[in-house]
């Protein structure tokens, strides 16, 4: 006689499901790996966008490398604008160079030193934050802006790779709707951006850039 008592003590009991065969897992991956691959390809440049905006004012995320720096100083030459701004929290105690106190003030003693002078940097601070540093870094920016006249209507930034589309999303939700921000991606040398996810630095660099888009898109 079949026992019909539910096991363990009545805590489980038994159904009926439906699995794949060998030919459901096949087409489950003929349809699924070409989407994953298609997604490896296009996230980086999902990231790392550029599209710049006819703006008066160029601002810079100060931690970018030195030859982020001489791409800001080529675009300065390319376009008159009349304002260039380096933003940046504190640097850390003991970390070379942080006698500059934050990056905004190295990334602007960067690019006087490598030529940059019409316009002349300046450097705005943010506070120090644990979190949020980039956010932090564009209220100071809008506070700035806004005790030396009139908010300007277009705004472009410049950041590196992968980190410029949440860049972008920030800026604009500290600058609200009357200010266009357009964004301006330096190509990050660190890896090969077509081929990011055969790198250390490539993978660590794009996953943790999405994620933190999704974070800044969907929680912030």
């Amino acid at each position: 006689m079949p026992n019909d008592r539910p096991p363990f003590f009545g805590l489980l009991q038994r159904r009926t499901c439906l699995c794949p065969t060998w030919r459901g897992w096949l087409l489950a991956v003929l349809i699924v790996l070409p989407l994953f691959v298609t997604g490896l390809r296009r996230v980086q440049p999902f990231l790392a966008v550029t599209a710049p905006v006819s703006g008066s004012v160029l601002v810079v995320e100060g931690w970018m490398p030195d030859y982020g720096m001489k791409e800001v100083i080529t675009e300065t030459q390319r376009t008159p604008y009349l304002t260039l701004v380096v933003t940046g929290g504190p640097l850390e105690r003991g970390a070379p160079l942080s006698n500059y106190g934050t990056y905004a003030e190295l990334g602007a003693a960067t690019l006087t030193k490598l030529g940059a002078t019409a316009p002349q940097p300046q450097a705005v601070p943010a506070v120090d934050v644990y979190r949020d540093r980039t956010f932090t870094s564009a209220l100071a920016l809008r506070d700035w802006l806004k005790a030396r006249g009139p908010m300007p209507a277009k705004i472009n930034l410049v950041s590196l790779g992968a980190h410029a589309r949440r860049s972008r999303l920030l800026f604009n939700k500290v600058f609200g709707p009357n200010v266009e921000i357009g964004i301006i991606a330096v190509p990050d040398r660190g890896y090969d951006a077509n081929k990011w996810w055969r790198s250390s630095q490539g993978f660590r660099s794009v996953t943790d850039e999405f994620i933190g888009y999704l974070y800044a898109r969907f929680i912030f």
